[in-house]
């Protein structure tokens, strides 16, 4: 917002943009008395007191919009990253207090780095998908982290509306597959000859870090990742398998065939190593 003495000082700037006014400068025209000067400084108030009225009304019907308006999906992730563990939030306010606190101790505080809002419109909830992350890997938050996360949302959510808040170990993936090598450049374990890691693995793990959170799995995307490796001449996907926590049971499900693709439960996907195979043929 503008002072009144800014204001002021633009009308003196402005009027000196006008030759035909240049008689005002004469005798005493420099001293806050002289009678034009006044009539400025009068009009420097008028302008300031109309910028407040609109700044006051501009605020007021902000804050009309955000308690009347139900909040869209995208609102809810926005939050749902600003969530902040350890501290309070402000009265009546989806804010928290910050004061006192280090820019570092506000980052580490927000533990959510993923989120994606699903909406069932049938049942009138929100499905909260959330991860944090620890090293390169994504990973749920603990279960006391949870229950604050929860409680926060229940804080600031709109009246009514109804949230499930899904914080999973990844969905499993089980990928088997027949690659034909080229036999100059990758061995029958797969390994590069001249690098001496193992390509294909390497791809998929890429491909895996790739997908958005809470993306869709194309199988189609998932071989071209693997056409394009220097020594692979043509990689079939026998078949690709996949398994969530059962959320009542409180481990992994049966697993199920992916047929053309899949979104994951959880939110993100972590390739089971050990039950899948990937067999090299020349």
């Amino acid at each position: 917002m503008r002072s009144i003495e800014e204001i002021y000082n633009s009308l003196i700037s402005r009027k000196e943009t006008y030759p035909e006014i240049s008689g005002l400068t004469i005798l005493d025209s420099k001293s806050k008395v002289s009678i034009w000067r006044n009539i400025l400084w009068v009009c420097a108030f008028l302008v300031w007191t109309h910028e407040q009225i609109f700044e006051t009304h501009k605020k007021e019907t902000a804050k009309m919009i955000e308690e009347d308006k139900a909040h869209t999906p995208r609102w809810y992730r926005k939050i749902s990253l600003a969530f902040q563990h350890g501290f309070s939030l402000l009265t009546d306010s989806d804010k928290f207090n910050n004061i006192g606190y280090t820019d570092d101790q506000i980052e580490k505080s927000k533990i959510i780095k993923y989120c994606a809002i699903e909406e069932l419109k049938d049942q009138s909830r929100l499905i909260i998908k959330i991860a944090t992350e620890s090293g390169a890997l994504l990973q749920p938050i603990s279960e006391e982290q949870k229950r604050a996360f929860e409680y926060y949302i229940s804080e600031v959510r709109d009246a009514g509306v109804k949230t499930t808040v899904i914080n999973y170990l990844p969905d499993k993936l089980q990928i088997f597959l027949k690659v034909k090598r080229d036999p100059n450049v990758i061995d029958s374990n797969g390994v590069s000859i001249v690098m001496g890691n193992e390509p294909v693995k390497e791809a998929l793990l890429e491909f895996m870090k790739e997908l958005p959170f809470n993306g869709e799995l194309i199988l189609n995307k998932l071989v071209d990742k693997l056409q394009i490796i220097e020594g692979v001449i043509n990689p079939h996907l026998i078949n690709v398998k996949t398994a969530w926590i059962d959320p009542n049971a409180g481990n992994y499900g049966k697993f199920e065939n992916v047929e053309i693709s899949t979104i994951p439960i959880s939110g993100y996907f972590a390739i089971d190593w050990e039950n899948s195979k990937i067999e090299y043929v020349v």
